[in-house]
């Protein structure tokens, strides 16, 4: 066998066990009838499952399948629209634990691996790689999420919720949308992201986010540009779009500029942007930096909390 399909068996073979599919059920008429399905992955001893909020809207009852077939009520722990992550909690054995990998390691070109299961294809595995990093995305409800990974990795109905694995076999993304229409554009929910989600959760049953009102997307800050600053960060977040009636929209930010300072630390990518947004003690005035042209500017925002 090949050296790339040896790679790849051994990467979904280290979490296959820990991969699971999720049908809901709605209660009419007293009785639970079918209303969807998705996939999730176990990613602690004791059964805490990720999948996505919208697979578990409105569902009555959940019930997780594993790959033994072993199928087992789940209870809700808690969920996040805003980027489309829940938690669900199983009482179970025979299953495996995945490995949380670190999203900030991630290139543009790496290769990764989606595991779910697609029009209830139970562990349907498929590849591509890292077409772009800290994407802002908008969902179907209209919500924005942030720090997602593009991939063209593909993605059907059915994937919601499923692992994005690296070749080591570690997770990198919690896979939540593909574009209708579009060829070869998926999209993953940064791990470092759901991390922290899942921390908030667990801990306080629900997540407190500020907010900006800015479209992002990770990029390299030219090289002479960052010599002559001095900057200690080799990336920025570049603002794609400025939402209207926002804080962003009432600052002096443009579309255009590459934020690489919040609250006077260096930020060089959403996720590190997106755990500044997480403290409570951010809805005030706050500094924050960016790259215009050429130009090094300093301005301020008022993050205002995320309802």
């Amino acid at each position: 066998m090949d050296t790339f399909s040896s790679m790849i068996i051994g990467a979904v073979d280290q979490i296959k066990n820990a991969v699971v599919k999720i049908d809901i059920y709605r209660s009419a008429n007293g009785k639970f009838r079918p209303a969807g399905s998705g996939s999730g992955f176990i990613f602690s001893s004791d059964g805490l499952i990720f999948t996505n909020s919208h697979v578990v809207e409105g569902a009555d009852k959940i019930m997780v399948s594993l790959l033994n077939e072993n199928e087992i009520e789940a209870t809700l722990i808690g969920k996040d629209p805003d980027t489309d992550l829940a938690i669900l909690k199983i009482y179970a054995q025979g299953y495996s634990v995945a490995r949380l990998g670190d999203a900030g390691q991630l290139q543009i070109g790496q290769f990764v691996i989606a595991i779910g299961n697609p029009y209830g294809y139970q562990h349907t595995v498929t590849t591509g790689v890292v077409s772009a990093l800290g994407r802002t995305l908008q969902t179907q409800s209209g919500r924005m999420v942030d720090n997602v990974i593009q991939s063209d990795a593909a993605l059907n109905p059915g994937n919601s919720g499923g692992p994005m694995i690296n070749t080591d076999g570690e997770v990198i993304g919690v896979n939540t949308a593909v574009i209708q229409g579009a060829q070869g554009l998926s999209f993953s929910v940064n791990i470092n992201t759901a991390k922290e989600i899942a921390r908030q959760l667990i801990q306080d049953g629900k997540v407190f986010k500020a907010y900006l009102g800015l479209q992002l997307q990770d990029v390299q800050i030219n090289e002479k540009v960052r010599q002559h600053y001095k900057l200690p960060n080799r990336s920025g977040i570049f603002i794609t779009r400025i939402e209207p009636d926002s804080p962003a929209s009432r600052s002096q930010l443009l579309e255009g500029d590459i934020i690489i300072s919040f609250n006077d630390k260096p930020v060089s990518n959403s996720n590190e942007l997106f755990k500044g947004l997480t403290d409570r003690h951010i809805l005030s005035v706050t500094n924050i930096s960016v790259i215009r042209h050429t130009e090094l500017l300093n301005f301020i925002i008022v993050p205002a909390e995320k309802k």
